[in-house]
């Protein structure tokens, strides 16, 4: 498949001293944000934008930007990691734990697929995103969340590579069997764990 891609940066540079143990395999650190994109770029009015949690194509519940601003948020840093192999260490993101919007709905559930505008997809196991590491992110660095990043909200899961970390999402799909989604049915490793080169199906 050929997806236009948008890249934004230049400058490469190894890992030094404790930066080294922060890469996992594979990887180089770098001091932009890189751009990556397998579609358009979407614009929602934040008056029109909802994030909703679903089962069998139905709503549990669903929030507006309002109520999203309303609920408990939490900052936190993280590093990122892409599967085209840059990192991008101590970055600061704010954002609803995912947690928080599950436990409002109650779930059973052992798979969920995360859904973005424009019709990206991305699976992930409910652990991963109740466990008080996955966040529904709408700043970074300080500052709302631009729409190149994924704005105004984005999946933030920065344990798994970051095309788990789903741009311009706006739910999640519980499920009793596992979906893969847009590139892990191009390829994509179904997990995606970067300190075990999870890049593609097989590793």
């Amino acid at each position: 498949m050929t997806s236009p891609v948008s890249r934004g940066f230049h400058r490469r540079r190894g890992p030094a001293g404790a930066e080294a143990g922060k890469l996992p395999p594979g990887q180089h650190a770098t001091t932009d944000f890189p751009v990556l994109s397998a579609g358009p770029t979407p614009h929602v009015p934040l008056t029109e934008w909802t994030f909703s949690i679903r089962r069998g194509g139905q709503a549990l519940r669903s929030w507006t930007w309002p109520e999203i601003q309303g609920l408990p948020a939490e900052t936190v840093t993280v590093d990122i990691h892409c599967v085209t192999r840059w990192s991008k260490l101590g970055t600061v993101w704010r954002g609803v734990p995912v947690r928080t919007l599950l436990d409002q709905v109650g779930y059973d559930a052992p798979h969920v697929l995360a859904f973005s505008d424009g019709g990206y997809t991305t699976n992930l196991p409910i652990g991963d995103v109740s466990d008080g590491r996955a966040w529904l992110a709408f700043d970074y660095d300080g500052q709302p969340l631009a729409p190149e990043h994924g704005g105004p909200a984005r999946l933030l899961v920065p344990h798994l590579y970051f095309w788990k970390s789903a741009k311009w999402v706006r739910g999640l799909e519980l499920l009793d069997r596992d979906q893969p989604g847009f590139w892990e049915n191009y390829g994509y490793n179904n997990y995606g764990d970067p300190w075990r080169e999870q890049r593609y199906a097989g590793d």
